[in-house]
């Protein structure tokens, strides 16, 4: 095992080495671009952010962050008559998003902050990336990469991110206060980043700081949230105490985290499980507990739609203990097979009754239903005498359900008995 581990690193290695991600076309055409006509000595853009954190880490590298010298409307003028399309996705924060061979780069112009206030910071743009680099959050946030593999590492961010250390740039207190989102930002970070006991003074400076986090906007605060949510290794902060605590009170309402004690189950047999699934987990019950929040942190629509749907068949189950055995093949013509897996899946989680075993079978039943097409439409009624409107979608209604209801068969003096019932 030690053998093969060793042996998938050096291919790490040697992939970051000979065809790291800073090597590839649409990145020299970028860069190529951008330090036209400058000086060489001077450092024009660079990488920064996740992408430069997953390089030093050897993991896979999704969002490209880049920062420049130049003003977002410098940046567009250097852009104007190429192939590359501009989007002003986060223009008043100095950021504009460029496309090219449908791979998106978010380039942010150096900023130095003017005034915050907790929730916003006024800025302006600069050329210094040292100062740049003190603005940010965490230090191994503050790290730059050029096209050519060389750091620039103002705050030490490096040997952090080797230690797994989760460290704000100067002042923890500071830092917080000009965004209170670092604290949440903390808590994704320290998941996803360290293994290791936390700074018991910066642990304490953030609880000083939590009331802060109420003047955010909520959907920065779901955005984020989303993200920790969307880790792998979430269910980790079950064995991080430190970070629970805080987690529990940012969010209240997520009353049932203990559910995710089996999940690693679900990861293991590769069962369908994404964000709006995990948080039908830690929400919903028999109460209004998942509307509540939809409610304070102005949830999409669809988010609503799951979490409700998630919550008609929890109250469902609990009227009906069959819904998953005898009125599986019912439940499945009505919901689909893939949400009644999702379905399947979530009580495994809530329930401390359920096994690994019943998860298995119930899912392997499922699998095997195939489910018949329904005989009768709309035509057929209105070849036998009915006309097309409320009476016709009735009458359709009540046979479709006695066929589901009987096995997805019906008698035809059962057919007629309806039919006449509803023509009268």
């Amino acid at each position: 095992m030690n053998k093969l581990l060793l042996n998938t690193n050096f291919i790490k290695r040697v992939k970051n080495t000979f065809f790291a991600f800073y090597k590839s076309k649409e990145i020299k055409k970028i860069f190529d671009i951008l330090e036209k006509d400058q000086p060489k000595d001077k450092k024009i853009v660079m990488f920064v952010g996740g992408c430069v954190r997953n390089f030093i880490l050897n993991k896979k590298i999704d969002d490209i962050d880049v920062a420049t010298i130049f003003t977002p409307q410098e940046i567009k003028r250097k852009f104007e008559n190429t192939e590359i399309k501009i989007i002003d996705t986060g223009i008043e924060h100095g950021s504009i998003t460029i496309v090219l061979n449908k791979s998106k780069f978010e380039i942010t112009t150096l900023r130095k902050d003017i005034k915050t206030d907790g929730r916003h910071a006024e800025i302006i743009y600069t050329d210094d990336w040292k100062e740049d680099s003190s603005r940010r959050d965490f230090t191994f946030n503050a790290i730059y990469l050029d096209r050519k593999g060389n750091f620039f590492d103002p705050q030490n961010g490096i040997s952090d991110l080797k230690s797994r250390k989760i460290k704000f740039i100067g002042d923890p207190s500071k830092r917080i206060t000009e965004d209170y989102l670092r604290i949440i930002r903390f808590i994704r970070f320290a998941l996803k980043y360290s293994d290791n006991d936390l700074e018991k003074l910066t642990i304490e400076k953030i609880k000083l700081k939590l009331n802060g986090i109420k003047n955010l906007s909520k959907e920065r605060v779901l955005s984020e949230l989303s993200k920790i949510i969307k880790l792998s290794n979430f269910n980790d902060i079950l064995l991080r105490p430190q970070i629970l605590n805080i987690f529990k009170i940012i969010f209240p309402e997520m009353k049932y985290i203990e559910r995710l004690e089996k999940i690693d189950i679900i990861k293991k047999n590769k069962l369908p499980l994404n964000f709006e699934d995990i948080l039908a987990i830690l929400l919903v019950d028999e109460s209004n507990n998942h509307e509540y929040f939809c409610h304070k942190y102005k949830a999409s629509n669809q988010i609503k739609n799951i979490l409700n749907s998630y919550s008609n068949v929890f109250n469902s189950y609990n009227k009906d203990k069959h819904y998953f055995n005898e009125n599986l093949m019912k439940n499945v013509y009505f919901k689909g097979k893939d949400k009644i897996k999702k379905y399947i899946i979530f009580f495994f989680l809530v329930s401390n009754k359920s096994s690994l075993s019943e998860l298995t079978r119930t899912i392997s039943v499922l699998e095997k239903i195939k489910i018949p097409k329904f005989p009768y439409t709309g035509k057929y009624l209105i070849n036998i005498g009915f006309t097309e409107g409320q009476k016709l979608g009735e009458t359709l209604d009540l046979l479709e359900k006695e066929w589901v209801k009987n096995n997805y068969y019906i008698t035809e003096k059962k057919v007629s008995d309806i039919v006449s019932r509803k023509k009268n």
